[in-house]
């Protein structure tokens, strides 16, 4: 374990980083998802009207809601498998919308299929009540212990619920990242489990051939998504590349940067700007990943991160021993230089989000005088990287600026208080002239980003310019 100084900065290797040319995505993938997730609940809905879903709503009461229920259902169980594959971690979709944005509209879709659970739920229980001329409860208590996989579908209610619970933002801030990730694993769980209900029991998938093509294919794409990108290819990514610990090193109060070590590296198709979920395989607790991203662009033979200790995966990095292994899954981000659509590059970090920045500083192309980094930091001593950033400023002819001191009180901003007569618009105008000849990459937490980007587009950045990628789960 060293700490680091001056002295050990001029001394470390430099890390030669390689330059590939930008893969740029095409913009149908994205379109592409979106129309096929559209298509699934229509596929979805047709499907009942074929098995005369219309029809049975003009019976009566109970089968109107029995069929509403069915249609709820259905539905419900169609958007909690594209939830699914949206998280899969497919390539082509991770690149087109970025996992914050996937994160996001996962979430979104969750809520949605969580819904439609709940009405399909109790439009079934009512049509049945009403339809046995019974009371809710004991009508509730026949349709759990007598039908085909009913009590397999009330653990996997179960197991969504606790999974929605801990999705709302109040619940997510009062867990631990570990606690949380384990947590939303019994989504799978809840999935699995609703399966022999709709198999046994589901009229729509009994009585038509069409149906149980669409729902095994449908089950088929989630299974094969979820086993080949989050399983089989991060585990051949780990055994052909061999990562392991070459050294560990203290930047700033809290903040530990671990340089890997691996065969082949040039072949991983990572970018700088780009992160990923990382277990160390150094004893207890080795199976919980953890994101970082890449504080030096990837070179041929290592890898960087660089983490502030936030949880109990960033803690352990300090206590990382030189050799131990490391399992690895990524990249993901497109936090790269992909997605610039100009020859200058202004860069706004705060804390700890100088990490992807301080690597795209060093991989990006751009002449002298064409880079601008703006680094808010609470103190000289939490500035991570300053070393490093300012050789990088004089050899590459980067324009560095440094915003120091607490947060300014009274308005929210991205500015310290020392900054407290500029306007937040202003502030971006004076330290990046000529700002929409700029494209411009933000990076730090939730609330200064979201100061900061409002900041940049009201100093008249065109919006396609403004490049961001929320790490917060």
């Amino acid at each position: 374990m060293t700490n680091r100084g001056a002295a050990q900065v001029a001394n470390r290797p430099r890390i030669a980083h390689v330059r590939r040319r930008p893969r740029r995505t095409p913009s149908w993938w994205r379109d592409l998802t979106g129309v096929l997730c559209w298509a699934s609940v229509l596929v979805v809905v047709a499907l009942w009207v074929s098995g005369r879903g219309v029809q049975t709503l003009l019976n009566g009461p109970a089968d109107l809601f029995t069929s509403l229920g069915r249609l709820s259902g259905l539905v419900a169980a169609d958007l909690l498998l594209v939830q699914v594959f949206l998280m899969a971690r497919v390539p082509m979709i991770e690149r087109s919308y970025g996992q914050d944005e996937l994160a996001r509209r996962h979430r979104l879709v969750g809520f949605w299929s969580f819904n439609l659970l709940l009405v399909h739920i109790a439009a079934i229980l009512v049509g049945y009540t009403m339809r046995d001329h019974n009371n809710v409860l004991r009508e509730t208590w026949t349709v759990v212990t007598t039908y085909g996989g009913m009590l397999l579908a009330a653990a996997a209610s179960v197991a969504l619920t606790v999974v929605v619970l801990t999705s709302i933002k109040v619940a997510r801030r009062a867990l631990r990242y570990e606690s949380w990730h384990l947590l939303h694993l019994y989504a799978y769980v809840g999935v699995g489990l609703s399966i022999p209900h709709e198999i046994w029991t589901g009229a729509d998938f009994t009585t038509s051939r069409l149906a149980q093509v669409y729902w095994w294919s449908a089950y088929g794409a989630a299974l094969g998504a979820i086993v080949l990108y989050r399983v089989l290819l991060p585990l051949w990514r780990t055994l052909r590349h061999g990562l392991t610990v070459r050294e560990v090193v203290h930047e700033a109060p809290g903040v530990v940067t671990v340089t890997l070590g691996g065969r082949g590296l040039h072949r991983m198709p990572v970018r700088a700007g780009q992160y990923f979920v990382f277990r160390f395989l150094d004893g207890p607790g080795w199976s919980r990943g953890n994101p970082y991203s890449l504080s030096a662009s990837p070179a041929p033979d290592r890898l960087r991160v660089t983490a502030k200790a936030a949880g109990d995966g960033s803690s352990r990095l300090a206590r990382l021993r030189p050799g131990t292994r490391v399992a690895v899954e990524g990249p993901y981000g497109r936090l790269t230089a992909e997605r610039r659509a100009t020859d200058r590059v202004a860069m706004l970090a705060c804390g700890i989000g100088i990490t992807p920045l301080r690597a795209l500083l060093e991989e990006l192309d751009y002449a002298p005088g064409d880079a601008v980094l703006v680094y808010r930091a609470h103190s000289v001593e939490d500035l991570v990287f300053r070393d490093e950033l300012e050789q990088l400023a004089r050899r590459r002819g980067i324009t560095l600026h440094y915003l120091l001191g607490p947060r300014l009180r009274g308005r929210t901003s991205w500015l310290p208080e020392s900054a407290a007569s500029w306007s937040d618009a202003d502030a971006v105008r004076r330290l990046v002239p000529g700002l929409p000849q700029y494209d411009v990459y933000v990076c730090g937490p939730d609330r200064w980003m979201d100061a900061a980007c409002a900041a940049v587009l009201a100093a008249g950045l065109p919006a396609g310019q403004l490049h961001q990628e929320r790490f917060s789960w």
